[in-house]
């Protein structure tokens, strides 16, 4: 493939500041302010007025040209004048420009006779019609050009569009007889730099009516500087007019056709002889070229369209097959073949970490190996699109044969993508003359265009079939569809294993509950047992201090009974209601006590929630201040003892108090026997303290702690 010289230096060259325009017209320069005449070109002097210099603009074009410009809308910068202005020889039509302090009036001369607005509105909605009717974008350029060439006249109209690597082709193309046609042949990037294009976006129609014309400088000298982007009057390259007079032009024009904003390429005209179309069919064919990048963007829209619905229903379908149980790997193996189809590749790889697997055309061993490494590195999160893999990846140019194109896509785990492989396509490129022969002139002009234009054909080779950005999208979408089928595979297992593991857990609660069961059966029996025992040999014992004892055990051993029948019916919850559980045990009390006692035993009780262990300890509490009570307030005799559970905060305040004269109420004596000790033992382990104090009569002890430890 032939390699162009450096044209940097024709991107660098200031086209839209040359300081001159085309000697066909007139430019004047005027103060935004007060729109006084600051400065020009052209031959002022004998076209328009000789002392045009400091003159109000309005006063020089015959009409009011403020309120023209005052009633621009809001961000248009250009303005056709009503009126012609009438010169020193002849009528011109005025274009007005607003450029921030300035105003700058282009002047073109007027022709003769005008077509009518109705017939040119007329022509321009039937060329539109048969656009709308054009069977494919081949047969749309070529009735733009045609209908182009009708308009303007000119012997040879092309449609020119650009290319990615920033060249031209030639895709339609309509000329006079004895022409030579350019159809089919492309122009290199440099024909047309970048500065240049840019320009193409901001003006869109461009004219030379002659190839020969000497430059008229902007006067004076301080304006040649002058930013002329917007004038149509602009003066052009020394090397671009030598460029058509190369092949053979005297005049040209070409109107951008720019598609969502972007430069889609050119209508160009080329005239054999010098040519100035007036105003009017200048802006009739630029409002065809700008009819054309509409209903180019609107059949490539519809393209794109279809061509995403197509992937977006293959992807849909391949989807469907990630959603089983079966390992990534598993799937793949099926599907590798309908995932190469699907996006038109030669091979399709799916890499897993260090395994790799190619179906249909690609390297293989090692360089498969190696390939893949290196496209891993590359794709990170975003996929990758490339037709020329070898300029990216140069071990890629020994095998363009079996991969010239690549396409990847990766997977959420580290090590997986998807990658799509395209073998070279050799292509015959036939430029319009030797794309690299251009040579240096002097150091004014470093380079000078290519002087022959004839067909050169060279082969071009490295590049696959380019991927559409559509299946670059429906690749990404295809990876993420999978990434997410695996996470939900993932999640199923986990939720089956789960499913299992609480399965498990459950029949061994159950298992132990039965068995839970059964031992607090057992207990409440062994327990019964204990207490009517101890009934027993309480009424064998009579009065005394025996039969006190045996009272003492009976009602110890019902606080721990009834702690075991709440637990059994509360389904062993850890959880205890602690003023319902002190209630039942004072009733057991009384029963335990005597009928005789039934009266005596008041209370006032909150509720509140406790762990069961802390609900024994405080009924243990509860049941020995009692029995003291019972013991020692009233001399054995039955006497009230009022007990209260209070909530305070995040603690209970428990209080068992009697009215008695025993002295000693609420417990033994300071260091009594066996309940002393459990209650002080028992309020150490709550943590909780314990105080004694005069109830006047009696005693009142009240224990505090925490509701929860």
């Amino acid at each position: 493939m032939h390699v162009a010289p450096d044209l940097t230096s024709c991107d660098r060259e200031p086209i839209h500041t040359p300081g001159a325009i085309q000697p066909h017209g007139l430019l004047l320069v005027a103060s935004a302010d007060d729109l006084t005449v600051t400065g020009g070109a052209g031959d002022i002097e004998a076209r328009l007025a000789r002392d045009w210099f400091g003159q109000p603009l309005s006063r020089l074009l015959g009409q009011d040209v403020a309120a023209q410009l005052a009633a621009m809308p809001a961000g248009v910068k250009s303005v056709a004048l009503a009126g012609q202005v009438r010169g020193a020889q002849g009528a011109f039509d005025a274009l007005a420009h607003r450029d921030g302090p300035l105003i700058l009036v282009e002047l073109e001369p007027a022709p003769a006779t005008r077509q009518t607005a109705m017939a040119l509105l007329w022509e321009l909605d039937q060329i539109a019609r048969g656009f709308e009717s054009a069977a494919s974008i081949a047969d749309l350029c070529q009735r733009a050009v045609a209908a182009t060439r009708d308009i303007t006249g000119f012997d040879r109209v092309m449609a020119y569009r650009f290319l990615d690597d920033g060249a031209g082709e030639v895709i339609a193309e309509a000329h006079a007889p004895g022409w030579g046609g350019f159809l089919g042949h492309r122009f290199p990037a440099g024909d047309i730099p970048r500065q240049a294009r840019a320009l193409y976006v901001r003006n869109r129609a461009r004219l030379i009516a002659d190839v020969g014309y000497v430059p008229a400088p902007l006067r004076p000298d301080r304006w040649s500087g002058l930013d002329l982007s917007d004038v149509g009057l602009r003066s052009v390259s020394p090397a671009h007019l030598q460029y058509l007079r190369n092949m053979g032009v005297g005049a040209s024009a070409s109107f951008s056709v720019v598609r969502d904003g972007a430069l889609w390429g050119l209508v160009a005209c080329h005239h054999a002889g010098p040519r100035h179309p007036p105003r009017e069919i200048m802006a009739a064919a630029t409002a065809v070229a700008n009819a054309l990048g509409r209903q180019l963007a609107a059949r490539e829209s519809e393209a794109a369209y279809a061509r995403r619905l197509r992937l977006r229903g293959v992807v849909d379908d391949l989807l469907g097959h990630f959603h089983d149980d079966r390992p990534l790997a598993a799937v793949m193996e099926g599907l590798g073949e309908s995932l190469r189809a699907a996006f038109d590749a030669d091979g399709f790889v799916f890499v897993d970490g260090g395994r790799v697997r190619l179906w249909g055309v690609g390297p293989r061993g090692a360089a498969l190996q190696a390939l893949a490494a290196w496209t891993l590195r590359q794709t990170r999160r975003e996929p990758l699109a490339m037709r020329s893999l070898g300029d990216h990846y140069p071990p890629a140019r020994a095998w363009p044969q079996l991969a010239s194109g690549l396409m990847a896509a990766p997977l959420a785990r580290e090590g997986r993508a998807l990658i799509w492989l395209r073998v070279e396509q050799v292509e015959e490129v036939r430029w319009a003359g030797d794309p690299a022969s251009f040579h240096a002139a002097s150091p004014d002009l470093p380079l000078t265009p290519r002087r022959s234009f004839a067909t050169w054909a060279e082969s071009v080779g490295g590049l696959s079939r380019p991927w559409t950005a559509e299946a670059a999208d429906a690749a990404r979408r295809l990876a993420r569809g999978i990434d997410d089928a695996r996470f939900h595979r993932r999640l199923r297992l986990l939720n089956r294993e789960l499913h299992e593991t609480v399965e498990e857990r459950n029949a061994l609660l159950a298992q132990q509950e039965l068995m839970m069961r059964e031992v607090d059966h057992r207990v409440q029996n062994s327990l019964q047992m204990v207490n009517a025992y101890l009934r027993f040999q309480a009424r064998e014992a009579g009065q005394g201090a025996v039969a006190d004892i045996l009272a003492e055990a009976q009602a110890r051993i019902a606080a721990v009974g009834l702690l075991h029948r709440r637990l059994y019916r509360a389904d062993r919850s850890q959880a205890i209601e602690l003023g319902a559980y002190l209630t039942e045990l004072l009733d057991d009390l009384r029963a335990a006590l005597g009928p005789e006692w039934a009266g005596m035993l008041r209370a006032r009780i909150a509720d509140m929630l406790v762990d069961a262990g802390r609900a024994v300890q405080v009924g243990v509490v509860m049941t020995e201040l009692v029995i003291n009570a019972s013991k020692y307030a009233y001399g054995g005799a039955p006497g009230p003892v009022e007990v209260t559970l209070e909530r305070v905060g995040d603690r209970f305040r428990l209080t068992v108090a009697d009215h008695g004269e025993g002295g000693a109420g609420g417990g033994a004596p300071q260091g009594g026997g066996f309940g002393g000790r459990l209650i002080a033992g028992t309020a150490q382990r709550l943590r909780g303290v314990l105080e004694r104090t005069d109830n006047g009569p009696g005693v009142r002890a009240t224990l505090t702690a925490a509701i929860n430890d």
